[in-house]
């Protein structure tokens, strides 16, 4: 993967976020220079996959977001670059591996379920970045969205998140700047890398969209950053 992104397309979908201010991906691109005590009433997840390690780095990723938001289509297409839609609910953990040319990357997702929202906050010191997917269509729950995001990084002021402002492609969504809205992207403050994209999975057997492809290449480029 070549580490320069496509600006062009990114600049009309995605957004990134400094100074509770947005501003346009393109300035980004130019500068880029757990057991835990668990609640009684929930069961015991099993451990996750540990981090792998790859040059003495962990690259472990967050991937979060309510359920039915599409985190784990959207980790089918960056890992394969093709689409598959998924309609069966994670129930606990959901690991893929992902190969750069710089990088040897995985994601942790995380189930969106009411019952597993409990164990994110777990998982957040360890990992190196977050990524936060919500529905950009599910306009009843982005109040809920919007508030899960909050709780999960009030106390961490400086890892990096990129929310995928998934859907984009269903009838109804709300676009980018609506959903940074939606979410007060603007209440979150200015020690953090943060990035909005909007994305979508087409057809399946397709070949993933240009949006997932910028996403992809963002977040690798932010974990060679963080490293």
């Amino acid at each position: 993967m070549g580490s320069r992104l496509r600006t062009a397309a990114l600049c009309g979908a995605a957004l990134a976020l400094a100074g509770g201010a947005a501003v346009a991906l393109r300035a980004w691109a130019r500068q880029r220079s757990r057991a835990a005590l668990l609640a009684p009433s929930l069961p015991p997840l099993p451990p996750p996959p540990p981090p792998i390690r790859y040059r003495g780095y962990s690259k472990q990723i967050l991937v979060l977001g309510l359920d039915g938001a599409g985190k784990t289509s959207v980790l089918h297409s960056l890992a394969t670059n093709h689409v598959k839609r998924s309609v069966a609910p994670t129930e606990g953990f959901n690991a893929i591996c992902i190969n750069t040319e710089e990088s040897q990357m995985e994601f942790l997702e995380i189930g969106g379920g009411e019952s597993l929202r409990t164990y994110w906050k777990m998982y957040l010191p360890k990992v190196l970045l977050l990524v936060y997917v919500v529905d950009s269509a599910d306009h009843a729950r982005l109040p809920v969205a919007k508030q899960l995001l909050h709780q999960l990084i009030q106390n961490n002021s400086t890892l990096p998140v990129v929310i995928l402002a998934n859907k984009q492609d269903v009838e109804g969504a709300y676009c980018i700047t609506d959903i940074h809205d939606a979410l007060a992207l603007s209440d979150i403050g200015d020690k953090r890398k943060m990035f909005l994209i909007g994305t979508h999975v087409a057809e399946d057997g397709s070949e993933i969209s240009s949006s997932m492809k910028d996403a992809k290449e963002l977040i690798a480029q932010l974990v060679l950053e963080t490293q």
